[in-house]
């Protein structure tokens, strides 16, 4: 039935079959939507709110692994305190009004960043949300809360040196496959493709490791605007393009190898 139901989608937006397995997404822009319209910043994550739950289901039609949305980087917590307390709100009632939804659409849900930075009422929302969806066997939706690329890196790094001062590992056995599984996104697909909205050219600190290959799409679409449509126009993209990893393409668009 999902495989059906796949196809279908794929005739229906033109796409190839070929599509990305772990999409990550900045979800920038939601305070100048609101601003656009007057209205309070938490109007704007509102909204955008909105287009997490649009895309999830597609993502997960579409038959994507892994969707990773920087939800909340370690820096927003320098926000206006009552923002923040507003961010944290509108995170509780979208675990306990999304769980359902992730249920029926057979989407397990993880997070990536330091938790226990969260309030405690946050904390258990999150564990019972994925406890919920463990048993799940479609998309993986990781959400990035209080996270941090270079916090995750240097977490590695301390893991892996613990390991040499303990004698168990020696120097020149540690490798790009090593660190990689030392990492909070150990247990998923590489990233393919990065999506940015708002317009903005940076990475800001996001998955600094994982993206060293990935495709990046930059859009002026304000995050709350950024729905199927838009998520289609940048799939296709995604599959215009010819990925090297470094090496060079022939003309079908193969790789040779690390061809440097």
């Amino acid at each position: 039935m999902q495989t059906v139901k796949k196809d279908a989608l794929l005739k229906k937006y033109h796409l190839k079959p070929v599509l990305p397995k772990h999409v990550a997404i900045i979800m920038d822009g939601n305070g100048r939507w609101a601003q656009k319209r007057h209205l309070p910043r938490i109007a704007g994550h509102r909204a955008g709110a909105h287009s997490i739950r649009e895309l999830v289901r597609l993502a997960g039609e579409l038959g994507i692994e892994a969707l990773t949305l920087y939800a909340f980087s370690t820096e927003n917590w320098k926000r206006p305190p009552q923002e923040v307390r507003l961010l944290m709100q509108l995170l509780k009632q979208y675990l306990r009004n999304e769980v359902k939804e992730l249920l029926q659409n057979n989407v397990r849900l993880q997070t990536i960043g330091n938790r226990k930075d969260l309030p405690g009422e946050i904390q258990k929302e999150l564990e019972k949300s994925i406890q919920a969806t463990a048993h799940c066997t479609g998309l993986t939706l990781v959400l990035a809360l209080s996270y941090s690329g270079r916090a995750d890196i240097t977490n590695a790094v301390k893991q892996i040196a613990a390991q040499v001062k303990s004698g168990k590992l020696k120097v020149d056995s540690i490798t790009e496959k090593m660190i990689t599984s030392a990492l909070s996104t150990s247990d998923l697909p590489e990233v393919d493709f990065l999506i940015r909205t708002s317009g903005e050219v940076r990475i800001s600190n996001f998955l600094l490791w994982e993206l060293a290959y990935s495709e990046i799409y930059i859009t002026k679409t304000l995050w709350p605007d950024f729905k199927t449509k838009s998520f289609i126009e940048a799939l296709k993209d995604f599959q215009g393009r010819q990925r090297r990893f470094g090496g060079v393409t022939n003309i079908i668009g193969s790789f040779t190898k690390w061809a440097r």
